[in-house]
């Protein structure tokens, strides 16, 4: 990488305990590389932050912009870091709460779509948000980001 810093991410695990288990808050990634795909084509509510920023905060931001919802109230737990498969490095905090995904409006970003068309469009951050148990958010998140359901396993007493 020729010295260059690695760009960093810091997002927000949501969970909850329902009577089939855990579950967690997982959102579809907007924009068109992902629209027909859904394996391995969701992310926790992350993005990109600045050296002069505090992780932590760029979570708590990026999870509002990303879902158009504060983050619930409560103890947020370390789940450490994970190098995605880009060279990004993501952050991650686990959360115990609740979240009405019917409420969710996701934030956009805009792309030259289709690529050298010289046309912009505005896509969704993310395009929905879903509660799922953790053997099925295994098989629908990215993988680099699948170490933070196993780090959440201990917090939560689940075997998974």
């Amino acid at each position: 990488m020729n010295g260059m810093v690695a760009k960093r991410s810091a997002g927000l695990l949501l969970w909850r305990r329902r009577e089939t288990g855990v579950e967690v808050l997982i959102g579809h990634m907007g924009g068109p590389f992902w629209e027909s795909r859904d394996e391995a084509a969701w992310s926790i509510p992350k993005g990109e932050y600045t050296p002069d920023e505090e992780p932590m905060a760029a979570a708590r931001r990026e999870f509002a912009e990303e879902l158009g919802l504060e983050a619930p109230e409560g103890p947020w737990h370390p789940l450490g870091e994970a190098r995605q498969s880009s060279g990004k490095v993501v952050t991650a905090w686990a959360l115990e709460g609740d979240l009405d995904t019917s409420l969710v409006v996701p934030g956009t970003f805009t792309m030259e779509w289709p690529r050298g068309s010289g046309r912009f469009s505005e896509f969704p951050e993310i395009n929905r948000a879903e509660w799922y148990g953790l053997d099925e958010a295994r098989r629908k998140l990215v993988g680099g980001q699948r170490v933070f359901l196993e780090r959440l396993l201990p917090l939560v007493g689940a075997d998974g």
